[in-house]
């Protein structure tokens, strides 16, 4: 039997018990405030990812703050994605923070990297991760966390995101396969971002791990504690 590798990339989601039947019409407006704050923020990422690739490419190493600036802009986004594109499984609102939010319903983080390659990260993010484009744009189209439009621009993802919510305005509950399923698609979306940003060596597995719960490791904070 061939060993599951466990991916640095940790992206988890619980499924609210009583969503409403209609809210999801309107999230996607509540979020404005969300997607002004993001298309800052996803500037800063643009240049803190430049800045750490010469920093990769001259000393082996990401620096730690910029990493963790980085990772808390993946989280901010898969927040509010959750909350308002990719599930729509939960009806909390999401927090304004680049930090983890231990009793938000999700959860995103990528395990530090001690060391990285100097000489993948000249190739990984434009050569090496193009299979994985073209799988990813297979399930998000033209749409990517944060654009409020997603449901206009194809994909499995929005496709399928959209079939869970009409169910759930029919019938009160949210399909429980789809939902696992979405957040596998959304995990595997995620690890792919995580080496592109240059944020992780190990490439990005064609696989499928569905499910709200993932089995990659907790990082850790500086005090040695894991976060959730």
């Amino acid at each position: 039997m061939i060993p599951v590798s466990v991916s640095p990339v940790r992206i988890e989601a619980s499924l609210d018990p009583r969503l409403s039947r209609w809210m999801w019409l309107v999230k996607w407006l509540l979020a404005i405030p969300h997607y002004i704050v993001l298309f800052f923020l996803g500037i800063a990422f643009f240049f803190v990812t430049v800045v750490a690739f010469f920093a990769i490419l001259f000393t082996g190493r990401y620096p730690r703050s910029l990493f963790e600036f980085n990772v808390g802009v993946l989280r901010w986004n898969w927040r509010v994605s959750f909350y308002a594109h990719t599930a729509l499984g939960t009806d909390r609102y999401p927090p304004f923070t680049l930090a983890e939010v231990p009793d938000y319903p999700a959860h995103f983080d990528v395990s530090y990297p001690e060391h990285l390659s100097r000489g993948l990260v000249l190739v990984k993010w434009w050569l090496l991760a193009i299979p994985q484009y073209i799988v990813v744009g297979f399930f998000v189209g033209d749409w990517g966390w944060g654009e409020q439009e997603s449901w206009y621009h194809g994909g499995l993802v929005p496709f399928l995101s959209l079939v869970a919510v009409v169910v759930l305005a029919v019938t009160a509950r949210y399909p429980l396969h789809l939902f696992d399923f979405l957040l596998g698609l959304a995990r595997w979306v995620a690890r792919v971002i995580a080496y592109a940003s240059l944020m992780t060596d190990q490439y990005p597995p064609f696989r499928l791990d569905m499910g709200g719960r993932d089995a990659s490791p907790l990082t850790k904070d500086p005090a040695g504690g894991p976060r959730p």
